[in-house]
């Protein structure tokens, strides 16, 4: 496939065959998320894999803000990711000062581009996923164990597709663009 095909074929994927997907394949979709670019090179995105039925379970159930659409979604998968943020880095100059107005938001941002990033590189594996923002993230942070210096930004479940769904309708062009000459 060549770029322009996965950003257009590239679905969000809810429902999952039962495989697990093997460790080196998520390691090599990683690798190809690492190459996102990011605030001043300073790569703060880490992934944090989890399969465990009971922790899947406990967050879905209770730390998705009562969002059901992703109760069933992150039981479902044969994996989910926890995408966090390495705090205090994105946006923040060595001496602690913002470089810009938008202060450290720019964590968001990387993070972001590094999950689409993961996103398409799974697609190319043959990976499913979809990318959740509505949960608890300190109480996802907690069960998870996940480092005090870093927060978590999304969750992303994984495995192989058991469906196919249509591209849904796109806004035209003209809506979305503007040229200022």
């Amino acid at each position: 496939m060549n770029t322009l095909e996965v950003i257009k074929n590239r679905r969000s994927i809810r429902k999952f065959k039962d495989t697990k997907v093997p460790h080196d394949v998520i390691e090599n979709i990683i690798a190809h998320a690492a190459y996102a670019p990011s605030w001043k090179n300073t790569q703060v995105t880490r992934y944090h894999v989890f399969d465990d039925p009971v922790v899947k379970t406990t967050i879905a159930r209770e730390h998705t803000l009562g969002f059901s659409y992703n109760t069933g979604t992150i039981e479902q998968a044969p994996q989910v990711i926890a995408i966090t943020a390495v705090k205090g880095r994105s946006g923040v100059e060595k001496d602690g000062s913002f470089t810009t107005k938008k202060g450290d938001s720019w964590l968001m941002f990387d993070t972001g581009i590094a999950t689409q990033t993961l996103c398409l590189a799974a697609h190319e594996y043959g990976v499913g996923s979809v990318i959740m923002g509505i949960f608890d993230a300190e109480k996802v942070a907690e069960l998870l164990h996940i480092p005090e210096n870093e927060v978590v930004v999304a969750l992303v479940s994984i495995g192989y597709p058991d469906e196919e769904p249509k591209a849904p309708k796109r806004k035209d062009v003209a809506e979305l663009l503007t040229f200022h000459e």
